[in-house]
């Protein structure tokens, strides 16, 4: 019986084929199953693909044996509210902007590729930090190897463009380098996969070195491209469009920060929980103390539309940006 194997599959076994390290194949695998047809044309096909799948699994993480000291220098723990990685050609600007928004040490010079790993930094935006990830530039042949394992953990990709080069090659080559990774959210790659493994990723685009680009660039690759990609355009070396910046990053994060106060206490304005939009009482409880969340008794909060300062407010109140919350426990 023939396999009668669909797009969707060819493309994931083209995926798998592409990838470059362990987890990736694993994405692959599973979305190959999730889209060979079912029948018994395909038996040995999905026993095949399952085998491949556990052997994998059973990996430890860098193909080491049990014991074996390994380091992935492309796995960037997430810290602050949110994690934006960063992807580029070679001298787009992605070094200068990490190092004008964070005091990371970046390696900021004229020739290519002296960033040779990611390098994180913590951004404020407000009294919310974020971090920004440097990373390696590529090519339209060459990306450092687990690379995508930086993009693939964190929350959100910003394209960048250097305005005063070839910026169509830049987005092409950018493009096809996410794309093929599945790495962007579009109609045929959603943000999770039916596991709830992490697939596309939201992103946007920064245009560098406004300062010396030709009036009207950004506008004209913004019309060439046909992603819904927001754009910005900034000069790290003048400063021109950091801080929109800053508020666009914490715009796409998509988060509010919630400010809590102990009871009989004033209230911690420094340093606010932050939680996805949409986000509940009992979300915040769970982030205070997941142990303490089953003993939510009530809860008051202050600054929230449609409610007095300290009405209480049920489990399920959803909260809003700023708004102040006290909580309190059986």
């Amino acid at each position: 019986m023939p396999a009668n194997l669909t797009p969707e599959y060819k493309k994931a076994d083209e995926w798998f084929r592409s990838a470059s390290s362990d987890d990736e194949k694993i994405l692959a695998l599973e979305e190959m199953l999730r889209t060979i047809p079912k029948h018994k044309g395909t038996e040995h096909m999905r026993a095949d693909l399952k085998k491949r799948l556990s052997k994998l699994r059973a990996v430890p993480a860098g193909g080491k044996k049990a014991g074996a000291k390994h380091v992935d220098v492309f796995h960037v723990p997430k810290t602050g509210a949110g994690q934006i990685a960063m992807v580029g050609m070679p001298n787009c600007g992605k070094s200068s902007i990490v190092g004008a928004l964070t005091k990371a040490k970046v390696n900021i010079a004229d020739y290519p590729f002296a960033t040779d790993k990611p390098v994180p930094g913590m951004m404020m935006f407000e009294d919310v930090q974020i971090e920004l990830v440097d990373t390696p530039p590529i090519t339209v042949d060459y990306a450092a190897g687990g690379q995508v394992g930086t993009y693939r953990g964190c929350d959100i990709v910003a394209i960048v463009i250097d305005l005063a080069g070839e910026v169509l090659e830049q987005m092409e080559v950018v493009l096809s380098y996410l794309e093929s990774h599945h790495l962007l959210i579009d109609e045929t790659t959603e943000a999770t996969d039916a596991s709830g493994n992490a697939l596309g990723k939201k992103t946007f685009v920064i245009c560098t070195k406004c300062d010396i680009a030709a009036e009207g660039t950004m506008e004209t690759l913004k019309e060439l491209c046909d992603k819904p990609f927001e754009f910005i355009e900034i000069s790290a070396q003048t400063g021109q469009g950091l801080d929109k910046l800053a508020e666009l990053i914490y715009r796409l994060l998509d988060i509010v920060r919630i400010y809590a106060k102990k009871p009989g206490k004033p209230v911690d304005m420094k340093d606010p929980f932050t939680l996805s939009r949409g986000s509940t009482v009992t979300d915040l409880a769970c982030k205070v103390h997941r142990e303490l969340a089953e003993k939510l008794k009530t809860a008051r909060a202050w600054g929230a539309e449609g409610v007095h300062d300290g009405q209480n407010v049920p489990r399920d109140h959803v909260l809003a940006d700023k708004e102040i919350i006290e909580l309190h426990f059986s």
